[in-house]
């Protein structure tokens, strides 16, 4: 479902002038792709983190592709940020400076990949795509295979893998769903003759490490919390697998050009503060989008719209990212304080900017599956219904159909959308803001909604391909901070 769309403008890249070879930095690293989706990576790839983080070694974590929810499995686990890498929503040169800057001090890099390998935007290129990003970056490959109920044809699959693209590395195979020790074997003795890669071993089923999904993939580590014991299986369950110190050993160094003057530092003196919706409902966020807007100007003040009664004092904006408001709407529904009090900004006109579960908050209210309906903000005249099957996922492209809160009329920007909402009650007619892609050739309906400052969309925009989005909301926060302070007088 990913890949380069032909005729979209390119992202723009964080730095708009060439990295200056001021100084080389060694990085080890090595990214975890699969076959297919639900093979194991996340999985092998936690296991991995625990086990790394167990050793006392510093781990910078990385998620390809438009994910939430994996990252923050990573960062509970190696209490460092996990990042995400996209090369369809951000450029090359991103990329690899988000990378380079976020792996410099870490003595290891896991990246774990998106879907299988080589699944992209779409199948005709690699755009989008794990193996995209593991040669950009310039790292070797563990190919995690789900082995239950294969023998020999397990060799034809991952040799298959290893010669479909001959500029890949590989750093070996890792089998998932291992039956048994003789299981293990007979795969071995398969590999043996047909494939280059090493075997680097397999990894027996247990449903113990498992963790639950619902209906946007795993459970958030909000809602599922990792505890230490959980940790520790995982970490021994990759130890049982395979032989840690020597794939350590095993990993080149690969060398990225430092620059040294950052995009993302945070200005010394913020200029306005916006509060940020932080908990169970809302925990769908790019960590660059948070580091690009200090990098603006802002101060980020969070709270949460499920058990804080007040907005946080002095603000001059509010950012409300995805999530799951549906699963928690009789919370949220029952804050009719707070609720209250985000309405009244948004008649005055402070900036407002809500994505997908955060628009649905911003609506008038929320229907779930069994037919209960829950009041939200009623920023927006609409009202949002779950339903039990998806209603639209895949990458989009952005052009701001009119001057918006975050950006002109003309400017693009990229992003995703997953969701199992949609509006369905309209007590008004609102113009759209944006004009949607979805690929070349495909036009997706128009959405994005904008009364006064309030923008609301099912799109989860990612900054980095547009750094002047997060300028434009940091400008119109600090505009309604000076009228307010212009009439208080």
């Amino acid at each position: 479902m990913r890949c380069e769309a032909v005729g979209f403008a390119a992202p723009r890249p964080l730095a708009s002038r060439p990295l200056p070879p001021e100084k080389e930095v060694d990085i080890k690293g090595l990214v975890i792709a699969g076959t297919k989706s639900g093979c194991g990576k996340t999985t092998v790839t936690l296991g991995l983190l625990a086990s790394l983080a167990r050793r006392g070694i510093h781990v910078a974590p990385f998620k390809v592709g438009p994910d939430f929810i994996d990252p923050g499995h990573h960062t509970a686990i190696t209490r460092a940020v996990s990042r995400n890498l996209d090369g369809w929503m951000l450029s090359k040169a991103y990329n690899l400076e988000c990378f380079r800057k976020n792996a410099e001090n870490a003595d290891v890099a896991v990246i774990e990949g998106v879907m299988g390998l080589f699944d992209g935007y779409d199948g005709k290129t690699e755009a989008g795509s794990t193996a995209q990003m593991a040669k950009w970056l310039g790292l070797p490959v563990i190919l995690v295979v789900d082995a239950k109920s294969m023998a020999r044809s397990a060799a034809a699959l991952v040799q298959g893998f290893e010669r479909f693209d001959k500029d890949l590395r590989f750093a070996g195979v890792l089998f998932n769903n291992v039956g048994s020790e003789g299981h293990l074997r007979y795969l071995k003795d398969a590999l043996e003759h047909n494939v280059n890669m090493p075997c680097l071993g397999g990894v027996v089923h247990e449903k113990e490490i498992a963790i639950p999904e619902r209906h946007l993939g795993l459970v958030t580590r909000n809602d599922h919390f990792l505890s230490d014991e959980a940790v520790s299986m995982l970490a021994d369950t990759i130890d049982k697998a395979t032989d840690i110190d020597t794939l350590l050993d095993s990993l080149p160094e690969i060398s990225a050009q430092d620059d040294l003057s950052s995009p993302h530092v945070p200005n010394k003196t913020p200029l306005v503060r916006i509060g940020v919706a932080v908990d169970n409902a809302f925990c769908f966020y790019y960590q660059d989008n948070f580091d690009i807007l200090k990098a603006c100007g802002a101060e980020l003040v969070y709270f949460s719209p499920m058990k804080d009664n007040d907005l946080p004092e002095n603000l001059d904006g509010i950012y409300f990212g995805g999530g799951y408001p549906e699963l928690f709407a009789r919370q949220l529904a029952d804050n009719v304080n707070l609720r209250n009090q985000i309405r009244e900004k948004s008649i005055d006109g402070m900036p407002i900017y809500g994505e997908c579960g955060g628009f649905m908050y911003l609506c008038r209210e929320i229907s779930d599956t069994e037919g209960n309906t829950y009041p939200m903000t009623n920023c927006f005249p609409f009202a949002t219904r779950m339903f039990p099957r998806l209603k639209a996922l895949g990458y989009r492209e952005i052009a701001m159909a009119k001057d918006t809160i975050i950006g002109k009329r003309g400017q693009t920007v990229r992003g995703h959308e997953f969701h199992y909402s949609e509006m369905t009650g309209f007590s008004q007619k609102i113009e759209t803001v944006y004009s949607v892609s979805a690929r070349a050739g495909i036009k997706k309906n128009d959405e994005g909604y904008q009364i006064a400052n309030t923008l609301g969309s099912y799109i989860h925009l990612h900054f980095g391909s547009q750094p002047d989005a997060a300028r434009h909301f940091m400008e119109a926060c600090l505009q309604y901070k000076n009228t307010e302070i212009t009439n208080s007088k």
